[in-house]
């Protein structure tokens, strides 16, 4: 199917983008990133824009620094560019985890960190991952930059605190060097979107558990935290036993449900699938002190 007509503008800094947006507040207007799920929704109808603004130049929002404790990647960076990215396998173990299992290679050397995270899709696999990573996003509108924890960013399908006005510049990630990463999920057999797709981010003292930060997407519609989990492996408990909490906070009602997996099913995968991740978050660490 072809698109409707739109108007298409090419950015080549943040402030230009911002201006566009400005100059177009009273149409609708989409930012451009890699495209993956912009292009689709307009080929089907799903999405029709009257002004495209293409974003994927601006180089001031691409690449992967570190500063001090901080991993700091630009939204326009490509999935390719993290994976490839030793600063991010080092850093952020749990994002490098999830982005490695993001689509195909194709779809990794076009897409963005930036664009996934603002589009929410409640199924794309980085939500879980900036949430266990304590990711913050950082955006910036007419007022200036404003830093938002991933824990305060996802508000639900499609969804974030990113305003009209405003524009996702960076992902900001304290320094996860030493912790143990990972990202097990369970594709969609059409799509390969997840179904369940669980991150976990474990600090460890040997064989025990310090402190875990762990995150889910494709369960509700917004990507979650897994509290009761990490409070459970701070308690002490086993892998097992602390999976077995991974619904305890969350309504099994309001769990997605669609052809492919209905709520009640995703609730057990979501334990099955948060098990997994926790157990590859450790066995990665004793790969890592083996291999040194």
């Amino acid at each position: 199917m072809y698109p409707d007509e739109f108007d298409y503008y090419k950015a080549d800094s943040v402030q230009e983008a911002l201006s566009l947006l400005d100059e177009h507040s009273d149409t609708e207007a989409e930012l451009l990133a890699g495209g993956h799920s912009l292009l689709p929704a307009m080929k089907t109808g799903l999405s029709s824009p009257d002004v495209l603004i293409d974003i994927s130049g601006v180089d001031e929002m691409q690449g992967i620094t570190v500063d001090g404790d901080t991993l700091s990647i630009g939204a326009m960076t490509r999935y390719s560019d993290l994976v490839d990215s030793e600063d991010v396998s080092e850093h952020a173990p749990a994002l490098a985890a999830a982005v490695a299992q993001v689509g195909d290679v194709q779809v990794r050397n076009r897409g963005t960190i930036g664009g996934n995270l603002a589009h929410a899709d409640p199924a794309a696999d980085l939500p879980g991952a900036a949430l266990a990573s304590d990711a913050t996003l950082v955006v910036e509108g007419p007022d200036g930059e404003r830093e938002i924890p991933a824990d305060d960013f996802f508000f639900g399908m499609y969804t974030t605190d990113v305003g009209p006005d405003e524009l996702l510049t960076r992902v900001e990630i304290p320094s996860a060097a030493g912790a143990r990463g990972a990202y097990a999920k369970k594709p969609s057999p059409s799509s390969g979107y997840a179904m369940v797709g669980v991150a976990a981010l474990l600090e460890t003292d040997g064989d025990g558990v310090t402190s875990a930060r762990v995150g889910a997407n494709g369960v509700m519609d917004h990507g979650v935290r897994l509290s009761p989990v990490e409070d459970a492996l701070a308690d002490g408990d086993d892998i097992g036993t602390a999976a077995s909490h991974a619904g305890d906070d969350l309504d099994v009602d309001m769990m997605m449900s669609d052809l492919q997996a209905s709520n009640e099913f995703r609730a057990q995968l979501l334990e099955v699938y948060t098990e997994r991740a926790l157990t590859d978050a450790m066995d990665a660490g004793s790969s890592s002190a083996a291999a040194d």
